[in-house]
């Protein structure tokens, strides 16, 4: 029985540590490959093996990416349209204006003052001045700061 405990020796005995990485000898097992795949230089000691941290990568720049999406891009988009839309509806508004300000010209041209046009200027014009003293009533007054 003596013979049998001087021959099994405590790796403390042996010279080896527990953190060190098994004799050459001693054929490298499912066990010890990912505890030397974890230390491997560049991965750090976050347990991530060397057949996980491509989709970790990957999960990592799909997130950063959605992150970016939504803090960056999408508010520009907003706001690319809303300026696109303004432009658009300025542009509508001032050709539907003008098209207005013609047909009711035509308009009492021809059925209010029987061809007359400078009747019709005339009427149109004392409308529009109307409309801007009105406006000018109701401005607000500047603030020593806008002045």
């Amino acid at each position: 029985m003596e013979d049998r405990a001087d021959s099994q020796t405590s790796p403390s005995e042996a010279g080896a540590s527990p953190t060190q990485a098994p004799p050459a000898t001693a054929p490298a097992t499912a066990a010890t490959a990912p505890a030397t795949a974890a230390t491997a230089p560049g991965l750090g000691t976050t347990g991530v093996s060397e057949a996980e941290w491509p989709a970790k990568v990957a999960d990592t720049i799909e997130e950063v990416v959605g992150a970016v999406h939504d803090r960056v891009v999408r508010p520009l988009t907003l706001v690319a349209r809303g300026l696109v839309f303004g432009i658009i509806i300025a542009v509508m508004a001032l050709v539907l204006s003008v098209l207005m300000v013609i047909a009711v010209i035509r308009l009492l041209d021809v059925y209010a003052f029987g061809g007359r046009v400078w009747a019709s200027d005339a009427l149109l014009g004392a409308l529009m001045v109307a409309g801007g003293a009105f406006a000018w009533t109701k401005r607000g007054a500047r603030s020593a700061e806008e002045n």
